[in-house]
């Protein structure tokens, strides 16, 4: 008898240090990734810093960062490219971190706030603000979380039959998404051309005009959106779960669920002010991130760090590596990379029969 259960504590001796040796390689694993990315993002930063018509090296770009550079240094790093740079990182994070939030609550990887018409929320009622009420400044970021707000609001409550099922989510977010394209489309069609002009970052994006007061009230905001994340966060794996486990294990599903949504539509809307709906982050960012990551997870930070490299690089390309010195705003560079992994994403769903 004590031989049997020799062996038997064995086993389970042994079964244990697996399950505490895979923890410790998946938490060894999305800490390299975490580190990858950073390095990533960092490599994109000092890139973007250094092109343009008066070249910086590395060298340069660092001793200016440090208050080391000359005043002509100064003012092209810290007047002209860092608030563009900046603005990029932190629409980058928002995005990206609002494609996880969506696509992890709702178990759906085409729950993404720009395919959902979340962002588009966002972008309509900021160009209303703009055209027909004319207001700027503040007015046009408050707008934007109303806006983005107000369609989530009306997904879920369309939706909702008993519960939230992500399929139903999904198409019903594709329709308004539709309608608030074209209202979209008959906003520009009555506004003058300086209007149409000032309305057209909002409705592909774009990182160009933002000022040092934008940025800084954007980044502030996306700090208290992040603690919030983070002090929620030790929910998202039981979300992934369906509503009567999620209930079981003593999770309240649905507050859980709309607390995550407004914070992912909070994060769109601060993208949204600052640079307008670039063009699918959101839906990308998270896929490659739990590819890299690998845990299981929801894998937040990867998502917000992907987010800000695309948002990056899609920038970089956009201003300084296209044929004939050719510049477009940052939206339809992502559009470029973006529109092509979802026509991908779709086709694997239908191969697998997970269409919904």
């Amino acid at each position: 008898m004590s031989a049997v259960t020799g062996v038997g504590a064995g086993v389970i001796e042994r079964g244990i240090a697996q399950v505490v040796g895979g923890r410790m390689r998946r938490r060894r694993r999305t800490l390299v990734v975490g580190v990858a990315l950073a390095a990533v993002v960092l490599l994109g930063v000092i890139t973007a810093l250094s092109l343009g018509a008066s070249g910086l090296s590395p060298a340069d770009i660092v001793a200016t960062l440090v208050g080391q550079g000359t005043r002509v240094q100064e003012l092209i790093v810290f007047r002209l490219r860092l608030p563009r740079v900046t603005t990029a990182l932190v629409a980058g994070v928002a995005f990206g971190l609002a494609g996880a939030l969506f696509q992890t609550t709702l178990r759906n990887t085409l729950a993404s706030p720009d395919i959902l018409g979340v962002t588009g929320g966002a972008s309509l009622a900021a160009v209303f603000t703009l055209l027909v009420l004319g207001q700027t400044g503040a007015a046009l970021g408050i707008a934007a979380f109303v806006g983005a707000l107000g369609i989530a609001a009306l997904m879920w409550a369309l939706a909702w039959r008993g519960g939230l099922v992500g399929y139903r989510f999904v198409l019903i977010g594709v329709g308004l998404a539709a309608l608030v394209q074209a209202a979209l489309g008959y906003l520009l069609t009555r506004a003058d051309v300086r209007g149409a002009s000032e309305a057209l970052v909002w409705m592909i994006g774009g990182i160009g005009d933002t000022s040092w007061p934008e940025v800084g009230t954007a980044a502030a905001s996306l700090v208290v959106l992040l603690a919030l994340v983070v002090a929620l966060s030790r929910r998202m794996p039981v979300l992934q779960l369906d509503d009567d486990t999620a209930r079981a294990l003593g999770v309240d599903s649905t507050r859980s669920r709309a607390a995550m949504i407004v914070l992912g539509v909070a994060l769109v809307a601060v993208g949204t002010a600052l640079a307008g709906p670039v063009a699918f982050v959101a839906l990308v960012s998270a896929p490659i991130a739990r590819s890299l990551v690998r845990n299981g997870g929801a894998a937040l930070v990867a998502s917000a760090l992907v987010g800000a490299a695309v948002v990056v690089f899609a920038d970089i390309i956009g201003q300084h590596l296209l044929p004939g010195g050719l510049r477009v705003p940052v939206g339809i560079i992502t559009g470029l990379i973006g529109a092509p992994y979802l026509l991908w994403l779709i086709a694997a769903g239908n191969r697998k029969g997970t269409d919904g």
